[in-house]
């Protein structure tokens, strides 16, 4: 069944809307905040609950709203998840290093080379968690769906 034209719910086929799917993945934003601002340590219990949440609230609601694909969905929310982590981290680049970034040398290029990897590396990991948390999601789905025949 589809949606009435203007009803507001404008679900993708990914089995969110936009901003369910943006809203999601924001879960994962604060622990970035945090951690930049020196306010949580890695080894901080609340740190691991603020980094792990997230990807168990993304797997529970792929499974629970019984996305048509939820590998591919949470991969999504990673992925928009990964856009806010790179937005974040260059916002609070100077912070995060306490005002001594790194560098590669004393050239112009010295501090843009290792902001421009930290958008790559960024991306690549939030990418990766989306698809490992996917993964699960994906695998918790098809064992429902094996018990349930």
């Amino acid at each position: 069944m589809t949606p009435a034209a203007g009803s507001g719910d404008r679900r993708s086929g990914l089995g969110f809307s936009f901003l369910a799917l943006v809203g999601l993945a924001a879960l994962a934003l604060p622990r970035v905040i945090l951690h930049d601002l020196h306010i949580i340590d890695e080894g901080d219990v609340i740190n691991w609950v603020l980094a792990l949440g997230p990807f168990a609230v993304w797997i529970a609601a792929a499974v629970v709203k019984k996305v048509p694909n939820a590998f591919l969905t949470v991969l999504v929310i990673g992925v928009i998840f990964g856009v806010m982590l790179v937005v974040t981290h260059q916002l609070l680049w100077d912070a995060a290093f306490q005002g001594d970034p790194p560098a590669l040398g004393d050239s112009p290029a010295a501090l843009i080379i290792p902001r421009v990897a930290a958008v790559f590396s960024g991306m690549f990991t939030s990418a990766l968690t989306g698809a490992i948390a996917g993964l699960v999601a994906w695998g918790i789905q098809a064992a429902a769906r094996r018990r349930a025949v």
